[in-house]
């Protein structure tokens, strides 16, 4: 499990296209075909512990909620932060309050983006 931030302070500012007061924040590039979900996890909710069926990105982009693997250690996210799994890797979530994740699963991610967002393991 590799936590990481993709939060505004983490973007740069677009100015292509005439654009303006616009912060982008890339967050990974795939090489294979991706499977991209939105989940919302209901006060109390829980998303049982379960193995990575591929590499995975969990982004919260509200709420906050709480990651944990095989130990019984719960690690807080809070919107604008992520998890990245690696394929097999047990994990559990949930929140109290309710959140709201965007979930990217693909075989292969580009490894060099992925390795600049982490701020903890």
């Amino acid at each position: 499990m590799k936590f990481f931030s993709f939060s505004k302070d983490t973007g740069q500012s677009v100015e292509r296209y005439e654009s303006r007061s616009v912060i982008y924040s890339r967050i990974a590039q795939t090489f294979t075909p991706a499977s991209i979900g939105f989940m919302f996890v209901e006060p109390g909710g829980i998303i049982g512990i379960h193995e990575a069926p591929t590499t995975q990105l969990f982004l919260v982009v509200q709420g906050e909620g709480w990651v944990r693997g095989q130990s019984e250690l719960k690690v807080v996210i809070r919107m604008g932060e992520g998890v990245f799994f690696d394929k097999g890797e047990w994990h559990e979530s949930g929140s109290v309050l309710g959140m709201t994740c965007i979930i990217v699963q693909s075989d292969e991610f580009e490894s060099q983006i992925i390795d600049q967002l982490f701020f903890r393991e």
